[in-house]
């Protein structure tokens, strides 16, 4: 193939099989490594703990604040993972869950699908959510061609992988738009089906998805359809051109949209970006340079842009062997300056949220059964 998404690559791998373990590694936090114990974090504080796969993290308009909780997976059925020579297992444990002000949590919603690798790491169900008014959008991940993930599962509600809920504060949920089903229609970036959707930013009129497979961003519309909005081009070497991967969409100080992304495996270290993108999907450029396996996005009240890296040094088979596999940090740009660490020490974090509080909050251990938590760091204005 020598699409946009495999181009240059059969050499080192088969192109198929390149795309689906960069979009699949994503879901399973990078192929996990075991959870170690949180460190060096300054001044974060847990504010809840005891989640399974906490990805994304959301405020209500009302100053509730929620989480995408991955799930666990099942016992199945059970169909191979594209990232790893082991089984990845059906299992109804995903949940949209509030965090309560006096540290605890509930669950609004449960029983969403959850597909997890047998040490539990999530490889797709519950991924992210915003908020348009008193509803919240959520994704739902997938990971390969939705024709053959769902059927391979069983149908049901493994059906719900790859699409767009509308969740309601009382916590009932509807399908608003399949978002896989563009994917596997229209496959815009060509190469292989495949389709994960991992962040959405809700907008009046229309919900805007990272498609961390397709390589795309896809406008949901409010009668349910779906278009694709923007392609995201490649990263180009080195080693070799490889998929951008898409992670998060937020929305700028200006209007425009601004794209975290992963970039395909091997993550080199500085080899992911923020990308700027017109509101109706035109002029990409590049906005900030030089990052590694970006998760999320977001800017604070003043044009800061905030962004998570899941991992901070080379993850591959590649030179230098620096792995920084779980390694990630929170950085910030302030308007016109240089990209700073602001936190260090971080274990998959998987989600940020800059609070109504001027505070950021984020999920970390984000690849962990029962382990996961939510911090929140008191932030500093720019200079």
């Amino acid at each position: 193939m020598t699409s946009p998404k495999t181009a240059d690559c059969r050499s080192i791998v088969a192109a198929p099989a390149m795309r689906r373990v960069a979009s699949s590694l994503l879901l399973a936090g990078l192929a996990a490594a075991p959870a170690a114990l949180l460190a060096d974090v300054g001044d974060a504080r847990t504010i809840a703990s005891g989640l399974s796969n906490p990805r994304g993290i959301a405020f209500a308009p009302n100053g509730a604040l929620y989480v995408a909780e991955g799930g666990r997976g099942g016992p199945g059925p059970c169909i191979p993972s594209p990232a790893q020579p082991v089984l990845r297992c059906y299992g109804e444990t995903g949940a949209v869950t509030r965090i309560l002000p006096n540290g605890g949590f509930q669950r609004i919603t449960t029983g969403l699908p959850s597909v997890a690798l047998p040490d539990g790491t999530m490889e797709g169900g519950p991924t992210r959510l915003s908020f348009h008014g008193n509803v919240a959008y959520l994704v739902m991940g997938l990971g390969g061609n939705p024709n053959v993930v769902r059927s391979s599962l069983g149908g049901g509600k493994a059906n719900l992988l790859g699409t767009m809920l509308r969740v309601t504060p009382s916590g009932q949920y509807q399908v608003v738009a399949d978002v896989s089903a563009h994917e596997a229609a229209f496959n815009p970036a060509g190469g292989a089906v495949d389709s994960n959707p991992y962040g959405v930013l809700a907008q009046p009129g229309r919900r805007i998805v990272a498609d961390a497979g397709a390589n795309a961003l896809i406008e949901a519309l409010a009668d349910g359809s779906t278009r694709t909005l923007a392609v995201l081009p490649q990263v180009p070497p080195p080693p070799f051109p490889r998929d951008a991967v898409p992670t998060s969409v937020t929305e700028g100080p200006d209007g425009a949209l601004y794209v975290g992304l992963l970039s395909g495996f091997p993550f080199v270290q500085g080899s992911a970006s923020v990308v700027r993108i017109e509101s109706d999907g035109s002029a990409a450029s590049t906005y900030a340079g030089g990052l590694t396996a970006v998760v999320d996005v977001a800017f604070d009240a003043g044009g800061a842009l905030y962004l998570l890296e899941t991992a901070s040094g080379h993850v591959g088979p590649f030179p230098p062997p620096n792995p920084g596999l779980g390694a990630g940090r929170l950085k910030r740009q302030c308007p016109g300056g240089a990209m700073t660490v602001v936190l260090n020490g971080l274990t998959f974090p998987g989600g940020l949220a800059i609070g109504p509080d001027n505070a950021a909050y984020f999920t970390n251990f984000g690849t962990s059964v029962n382990g996961g938590e939510v911090l929140r760091l008191p932030l500093a204005s720019c200079p």
